[in-house]
């Protein structure tokens, strides 16, 4: 998604949304291909998955599925456990600025990237190494060169009957789809099956979800659920309330990322504001629900810069990084920004490529910042606490006996946590090494420094 997003996002922070559950519909009756392969078993819960997206052009030299399932060790090593494909259907040749999400075909492989085999073998691939696959889906609009487009009534179009482009979004390349057609909705709902049955995928992100009505999402879904044979995850590119009660279980943390960017990075804005947003984006979710906070993917990587140029350099992204990690939330990692990747990585052509040569000091970091969440129910699954202060970010996470206390220095300079009269003065034991000790009133932490500690 573009940065209209944002515009879409303050509205909803300004206004609210209604709390009414959309109106429910009868799934479609669509059994769907023959199953390829074996249903993954091991679908991490929400609350405990952690996602790597890529971009398959920008992720290897071949830039292909082959290029993707040659560096499967390395991804499993950085301990995620879901693997975000980028679209991966052709892409349409009218108006086209050759996008991956111009769709020309919902039911095709792009051969840019290889074939179904391809596609088939690098889903086994990650199951066998414990990752599932989910693919992104465009459900909003569709290439002008679409086979739909013979069917007029399934586009949105003008006073003069002529199909239009998704209204007030600049997107020339793409026309609109009409949400009010039923047949429509079949044929998008029994494309998303299809991909399940034939390629064995695990879900999908599904992009610019808040321009697609909330009864679509909640058909979709209730159909894809039916599948019985698979445990699928469902994520929503977007921020609107009812993508949760649609059925979605993960949410893009919009909300999170600009307010870092802009507001605490941009303008050393409070850090505190994190609570508030925070607050806003899980106003609406379930207790399994949860927000994907990143610090970069593919939009605002292309467009707006990379961590390292948003978010301090090397130091201040891992900070943002950890605060993302940590914060009830389920971390996703977009390619390259392990090693510290200095460039904008282009989606619209395989011009650029990820150097996974850089930086392993880097790569090392967010691998143990990683391996300490996999290892702990609290910052998984466990209660938030926040302690709002205005440079750095200290939070509570607590899963019955199990205490971890999270400090970030979201500044480019030196900063003091204050530490609530509850928790110092008693034992605990830094989490990245060290011995048991008092926990101080006050920790000083140099500019984007972070401790986490753990009570003993």
């Amino acid at each position: 998604m573009r940065t209209i997003m944002w515009t879409i996002l303050l509205s909803w922070l300004l206004l609210g949304c209604s709390k009414d559950s959309p109106a429910p519909f009868e799934p479609p009756v669509d059994n769907g291909p023959e199953q390829y392969g074996t249903p993954f078993a091991r679908v991490p819960d929400p609350e405990d998955a952690s996602i790597y997206q890529v971009n398959l052009r920008a992720f290897s030299k071949e830039a292909n599925f082959k290029g993707v399932q040659d560096r499967l060790d390395a991804i499993r090593a950085l301990g995620v456990n879901v693997l975000y494909l980028m679209p991966v259907f052709p892409v349409g040749t009218v108006n086209s600025v050759n996008s991956p999400y111009c769709v020309k075909d919902y039911r095709s492989v792009n051969p840019e990237f290889g074939n179904l085999d391809g596609l088939r073998s690098l889903v086994a691939a990650a199951h066998d190494r414990g990752m599932s696959v989910i693919m992104d889906w465009v459900a909003n609009h569709t290439a002008w060169d679409h086979p739909w487009t013979s069917n007029k009534s399934w586009y949105q179009q003008d006073a003069g009957g002529k199909i239009i482009s998704p209204p007030g979004t600049g997107w020339n390349d793409v026309a609109q789809l009409n949400f009010n057609n039923a047949d429509m909705r079949l044929a998008m709902i029994s494309a998303m099956k299809y991909w399940v049955y034939t390629a064995n995928i695990d879900g999908y992100r599904c992009d610019a979800a808040d321009f697609v009505p909330a009864g679509f999402w909640k058909q979709a879904i209730d159909s894809l659920r039916a599948i019985r044979t698979h445990k699928l995850l469902l994520f929503a590119e977007g921020s609107r309330k009812d993508h949760f009660s649609s059925g979605f279980q993960l949410m893009y943390g919009m909300g999170f990322y600009y307010n870092l960017v802009n507001n605490v990075y941009g303008k050393d804005g409070p850090v505190s504001t994190i609570d508030s947003v925070n607050r806003v984006e899980y106003s609406n979710a379930t207790a399994s629900s949860r927000i994907v906070r990143y610090i970069s993917n593919h939009d605002v990587n292309n467009s707006d810069g990379t961590p390292l140029e948003l978010l301090g350099g090397q130091e201040g992204s891992v900070a943002a990084f950890v605060v993302s990690a940590y914060l009830n939330s389920v971390p996703m990692i977009y390619n390259g920004q392990e090693v510290g990747c200095p460039v904008r990585l282009n989606y619209f052509n395989s011009s650029t490529q990820v150097d996974w040569d850089l930086h392993p000091e880097l790569k090392a970091e967010y691998k143990k910042i990683m391996d300490l969440r996999n290892n702990s129910l609290a910052l998984r699954r466990g209660t938030l606490t926040i302690y709002p202060q205005p440079d750095v970010a200290v939070f509570l996470r607590k899963q019955e006996a199990e205490q971890v206390l999270v400090m970030v220095n979201l500044r480019r300079h030196a900063a003091t946590a204050e530490i609530p009269a509850a928790l110092a003065g008693s034992q605990w034991r830094l989490a990245f090494g060290g011995a048991a000790a008092m926990l101080p009133q006050q920790v000083s932490l140099p500019a984007y420094g972070y401790q986490v500690w753990k009570k003993e």
